[in-house]
């Protein structure tokens, strides 16, 4: 089980995409027509191959706008896993008592994806989507041609994200037994592959929700330079798109995942 693609909800979709490719260096890459149904409009953007998405309302009554409004302003979303067994997880979640809200079944060029969104309230903090791609390296949701918006010249790819509750080991729990992992034992975190979603207490106002998105970086004081230009470094943080962006040095990942 991989992190994938991280999702923004922003009402002002493009100054918020033009600020994180100006911050990290990156370029736009695919929006997804297929979104209107949802009263949503989207940009992907490519951090290797995994992906930061910005959705927008453009109707009344989504949960996109419903989310604006709970937290108070634009934040983190969503989170995606990608996963190699997709059957073997949808059993997994349906077994596990965790409604599943949304069903996905979507081919194109010879590319199958899969998805399924848990019930948010059941898991907590955001929405989780557990998704799976034939072939193993293509990503629809991004399109057929993303590979050449890659730019890794600030940054590789997505690291983590990070969640904030007023019960955080409460939520901790809950996360675990939607992605049917056990939690690591030196903290509040879960480690997937390459990445790990890490539990905190909320103490900046705005309830239960997603804090913090990761990101392996190539070059941090680069990025650092570029934040301090655009305004939005303080007390030693990056803050953007109502979450903050932590910069992680790229290290070897060695820890074994304990699945349940």
């Amino acid at each position: 089980m991989r992190l994938r693609q991280l999702v923004f909800v922003s009402r002002e979709r493009d100054r918020l995409a033009r600020e994180i490719c100006t911050l990290l260096d990156l370029k736009e890459s695919y929006h997804d027509a297929g979104l209107i149904n949802f009263g949503l409009e989207n940009v992907l953007i490519p951090l290797g191959d995994t992906f930061f998405e910005i959705v927008m309302p453009v109707q009344e009554n989504t949960t996109a706008e419903r989310f604006l409004e709970k937290r108070n302003g634009e934040g983190g979303y969503m989170v995606i896993v990608d996963v190699d067994d997709f059957e073997s997880e949808q059993k997994r979640v349906e077994s596990s008592g965790i409604e599943i809200v949304w069903h996905g079944n979507r081919s194109e060029e010879e590319i199958n994806a899969r998805t399924i969104h848990l019930h948010p309230k059941q898991v907590g903090g955001a929405i989780l989507s557990i998704d799976h791609m034939n072939p193993k390296n293509a990503w629809l949701w991004a399109g057929t041609n993303w590979e050449k918006d890659i730019n890794k010249n600030l940054v590789d790819v997505l690291s983590g994200v990070v969640m904030q509750s007023d019960d955080p080991e409460q939520l901790c729990m809950q996360w675990e037994k939607a992605l049917g992992i056990k939690r690591a034992t030196d903290g509040l975190k879960i480690q997937l592959v390459g990445s790990t979603i890490n539990f905190v207490e909320s103490i900046d106002g705005r309830g239960e929700g997603i804090n913090a998105f990761k990101i392996k970086a190539l070059k941090k004081d680069q990025i650092i330079k570029n934040a301090k230009s655009m305004k939005i470094f303080k007390d030693e943080e990056i803050s953007l798109g109502g979450v903050k962006i932590i910069l992680e040095q790229i290290k070897q990942m060695t820890k074994k995942i304990e699945y349940f």
